[in-house]
């Protein structure tokens, strides 16, 4: 396997949509919950806990440019294979498959638990995971093109919805912000790294970086993508803490959908109803460009042609979701890929930088001894 991806001219897309495929990975069904989780680790200083994440990630996306800048074009599987050889280079290639695999599977099963607790409780799996399923495969089968495009249509098409957090945002009550700076500073960490599930998806650059057809343009879009994400994560904690009450904090597991209860209009008496339904297309991206990365790894590591692995794919989901519906192994499910995920994505590429650099001196070394000789 080549370490550098051969992309032909016509397969190459725009920096610029970097932004719209790193918002929209990031922005799924984790957000829904989120403010819970972080006010549970830092309370009212939960806003905190989030800018910490932020400057975190910001940290990794630099590092990540950093290993993907080292080389002419290659992708993480390539790297792995130039620095740990061909066998253990695919086995960490096959720890990120597992990665997109597991956080899939916890997009999807998480999605239609949460239509049928606000929509259809009657409704069956199989039939919500058929729908899924197919919007899945019917995109992938049109290329990357058409995944980033649709990336693109849905963040506009989605972006209203923010609009409807104005009316419980003027009812805030501040004094559930006081006193400020109680939280110690592991409890601040604590809540920084629960944010972890919510965030993960920006690793997907790792594997599109080369496809990118203007490289120097890549890194405004990318940074001002992870930013845009935590800005809106930092807008829904906000408002969720400062409108509910304590209590009602804790007890809420879907805070951000709970805030949309409170809309009225006289011709639609449950507004979240129409938002679950949208959310759908805040959803599907992030399904989207999990299975496409899951396929291409296959191909790239395994040979494995992309019809054949998302087919396969495509059925195990559906396969799955059936068995899946109790609501403490979904949320074992996520957990595991959160966990997962924080070492994969936060920690990992702080530790494979050094050894890119170290690789790349002694190429360097080696290639200078050669000439002199």
């Amino acid at each position: 396997m080549d370490i550098n991806v051969k992309v032909k001219p016509y397969l190459k897309i725009q920096a610029f949509y970097l932004f719209f495929i790193i918002s929209s990975i990031q922005l799924g069904v984790g957000i829904m919950g989120l403010p819970r989780l972080v006010f549970l680790e830092a309370y009212q200083d939960a806003w905190i806990s989030i800018l910490i994440a932020l400057l975190g990630i910001l940290l990794v996306v630099f590092v990540m440019l950093r290993i993907l800048t080292s080389y002419d074009n290659a992708d993480i599987l390539g790297i792995q294979i130039d620095l740990f050889g061909k066998w253990l280079g695919k086995i960490m290639g096959t720890v990120y498959i597992v990665y997109f695999a597991v956080t899939l599977f916890s997009v999807f099963i998480t999605y239609i638990e949460v239509v049928k607790i606000f929509i259809f409780p009657e409704l069956s799996n199989f039939v919500m995971g058929l729908l899924l399923v197919s919007l899945i495969v019917y995109c992938l089968l049109g290329g990357l093109k058409a995944i980033v495009g649709t990336c693109f249509i849905f963040f506009f098409l989605a972006l209203w919805v923010l609009f409807l957090l104005i009316h419980p945002a003027v009812l805030l009550d501040f004094t559930h912000f006081q006193p400020v700076f109680q939280a110690s500073f592991p409890e601040l960490l604590s809540g920084a790294r629960v944010t972890a599930y919510t965030f993960l998806g920006f690793e997907i650059l790792f594997l599109i970086y080369p496809f990118i057809q203007n490289k120097k343009k890549v890194k405004k879009p990318v940074y001002f993508g992870v930013t845009f994400t935590a800005l809106i994560v930092l807008i829904t904690t906000v408002i969720s803490i400062g409108f509910f009450s304590t209590d009602q904090l804790k007890n809420r597991e879907w805070v951000v959908l709970n805030l949309f209860k409170i809309q009225s209009l006289p011709f639609i008496e449950r507004f979240d109803y129409i938002v679950v339904a949208e959310w759908m297309m805040v959803v599907l991206p992030n399904m989207f460009l999990l299975m496409w990365a899951i396929t291409y790894s296959m191909k790239r590591l395994y040979r494995v042609p992309q019809k054949i692995t998302l087919y396969a794919t495509a059925g195990l989901l559906l396969i799955a979701c059936i068995f899946t519906s109790d609501h403490f192994l979904i949320q074992k499910i996520i957990n595991t890929s959160a966990q997962y995920g924080f070492w994969l994505v936060f920690v990992y590429p702080l530790l494979l930088l050094p050894m890119v650099w170290i690789k790349k001196r002694r190429g360097k070394q080696k290639g200078a001894g050669r000439h002199s000789s």
